[in-house]
């Protein structure tokens, strides 16, 4: 018989195309990822990988395998939501993943109204930058992930999982109040010499830096990582440098005298976004949570 964690490995092999990504994504060396696939193969009675030089490749038989993998697992995560009684009302465990301005600013206020209609639910709250949220979705340590994308860095597509919209918010600069102008829109040309600060979790800040300088024709000199956007904001106040900042972190700042702008020629947008697996989106749980997040 197939076992489900060596088969939830062997389709995470199929979506990221190595041992070693599945091995960073699940926690795992290579070598347990490569044992675990081994034995799903004398379990399957089929040979399912191929070597191509150092790397792996799935047979025809795997590809099908990988194909059954999704439906198995989806099937799974209805049957155990339907065992612990979720298709007929909210309980269980709510496991969410989000990100800190978001989580801050909508999440934590929608799960005190989801605790206070539904007591018996178990509500667990993770703070994770956006990647590492769909890490954990993926190897089902969370149901819910809250993402966010950039407008200049979109993220592919993945059929594998439900994304539904949330939020949108403009993102703005923020430089030293003494380049402060009167009109609320700035010409980023005008900020070609600075030194420029962006996030240090993730790679989309720097490619929004470095995109929407493109198109003003220049590229950022970037200085500084940081990963705190009250840090961002005091450090552009004591002029160490301008930054890209999302409104609702500006909006839960400490006051700081600083200058604010839209870019004029491309308004910046970040999207905020509800991920979850097919087998669970229905759940009462994850439906009265969206539900709740749609009232802000």
């Amino acid at each position: 018989m197939i076992d489900l964690v060596r088969l939830r490995l062997f389709r995470e092999l199929s979506r990221l195309g190595t041992m070693t990504a599945v091995a960073e994504s699940l926690a795992l060396t290579s070598s347990a990822v490569s044992q675990h696939l081994a034995i799903l193969e004398r379990e399957a009675g089929v040979r399912l990988l191929e070597r191509v030089g150092r790397r792996v490749r799935l047979t025809p038989d795997g590809e099908r395998l990988a194909e059954h993998a999704d439906v198995i697992l989806r099937a799974v995560e209805k049957a155990e939501l339907d065992l612990r009684g979720a298709t007929t009302k909210p309980v269980g465990r709510l496991v969410i993943a989000c990100f800190a301005t978001y989580a801050v600013a909508h999440l934590l206020p929608a799960l005190f109204r989801v605790r206070a209609q539904c007591p018996e639910l178990d509500v667990v709250f993770h703070e994770m930058e956006p990647d590492d949220a769909l890490v954990a979705l993926r190897d089902g340590r969370c149901l819910l992930a809250v993402t966010f994308a950039y407008s200049l860095v979109p993220k592919p597509n993945d059929d594998s999982l439900i994304v539904e919209e949330l939020f949108r918010e403009p993102v703005l600069l923020a430089f030293p109040h003494s380049k402060a102008r009167k009109r609320s829109t700035i010409d980023l040309g005008a900020f070609a010499q600075d030194d420029w600060i962006v996030g240090s979790r993730q790679l989309d800040d720097r490619l929004l830096a470095e995109r929407a300088c493109a198109a003003a024709g220049f590229v950022p000199r970037i200085v500084h990582a940081v990963d705190d956007y009250d840090l961002v904001l005091k450090m552009v106040e004591a002029g160490l440098g301008v930054g890209f900042v999302p409104r609702l972190a500006l909006d839960r700042s400490s006051k700081v005298n600083v200058g604010i702008g839209t870019p004029k020629d491309h308004a910046l947008v970040r999207i905020v976004q509800a991920v979850t697996r097919p087998g669970i989106a229905a759940s009462p749980a994850i439906r009265l949570l969206l539900a709740e997040l749609a009232r802000r």
